[in-house]
């Protein structure tokens, strides 16, 4: 394989990590409003011997969104660590070429065979809107080709990964900060290779609605983000779930239980002492089942910074 094609490569799964993370929250897009008090989605988790800064990221903006509000770059100059739930600076690209080999039907399986006449029609129409010919697809499994449709309108709308938040810090800490992950990009992508085909069918319509509203959906979204908002972020995040019931197993399986997880991970941090800058998708953070509730459910002081 040449250099030119292992970059193209890295690049490719770059985006699919960003568009899966940003699109679990929202395709939406932030804009600048000088009328809002810049503050972002911050906490304070405190043990007797550490402390836990976490930040709810938005995984692509555009440079007119720097800086960010000092409060949070101040916490960030004040920890010792940096975590984040994977490290897209350091990609194993043979790795996640093997792990993307479940993104395709084998043999002459296609995509029309495993999804419903509607769910098929309803891409095949968001294609033909992009000038995309459906056949270009054909094998992809439904839960790729949904971070796919979901990656075109995020170049629709000028974002661009590389302002994303997790990237700005992971750029911040190099050299000058130890670095961890909380899960990998390969076990996130183990999330949707191992999904059935009706929770693959669930999660491409979802995306299809998603993207219909985003625009309505924007200017709240981010709004609240920069306002620190989070119950206005809990009511956006939910929405879907609470208007598509069939969406709950996916939800528990993208978010509840990686809580969880993520959670006992923070509980280390905490126990073993210094200070801790934990950089984490919004909808991870928000409601009784986010993070910060969940540390607040096991005794340990949280604030919204």
């Amino acid at each position: 394989m040449t250099m030119q094609k292992r970059i193209m490569k890295k690049k490719f799964f770059l985006l699919l990590f960003f568009v899966f993370c940003f699109s679990l929250l929202s395709s939406a897009y932030a804009r600048d409003n000088a009328q809002v008090q810049r503050k972002g989605l911050l906490w304070k988790v405190r043990s007797g011997s550490g402390a836990v800064y976490l930040l709810g990221s938005i995984h692509a903006l555009k440079k007119e969104h720097y800086p960010l509000p000092a409060r949070i770059e101040e916490a960030f100059d004040e920890s010792d660590t940096l975590a984040v739930e994977a490290d897209i600076n350091d990609v194993n690209v043979e790795g996640l070429m093997t792990a993307l080999e479940g993104a395709v039907y084998p043999g002459n399986e296609t995509i029309e065979d495993h999804l419903s006449n509607e769910a098929y029609e309803r891409a095949k129409a968001k294609l033909s809107e992009s000038g995309i010919p459906v056949q270009l697809f054909q094998r992809t499994k439904p839960w790729l080709l949904a971070l796919m449709l979901a990656a075109l309108e995020m170049q629709k709308s000028g974002l661009d990964p590389e302002y994303g938040i997790d990237k700005h810090f992971l750029g911040e800490a190099k050299g000058r900060k130890r670095i961890v992950e909380l899960e990998s990009i390969d076990f996130q992508l183990r999330l949707f290779t191992t999904m059935s085909d009706a929770e693959q069918e669930s999660f491409l319509l979802y995306t299809l609605q998603d993207l219909d509203a985003s625009g309505r959906e924007t200017d709240a979204l981010i709004g609240a983000w920069m306002r620190g908002d989070a119950k206005s972020m809990e009511s956006l995040a939910l929405e879907g779930v609470r208007e598509n019931p069939q969406l709950r197993p996916m939800y528990k399986k993208l978010f509840q239980d990686r809580n969880e997880a993520m959670a006992s991970k923070i509980e280390g941090f905490l126990r073993e002492g210094g200070t801790y800058f934990v950089v984490v998708g919004t909808g991870h953070l928000v409601g009784k089942g986010g993070i910060p509730g969940l540390l607040k459910k096991r005794g340990y002081s949280v604030e919204q910074w």
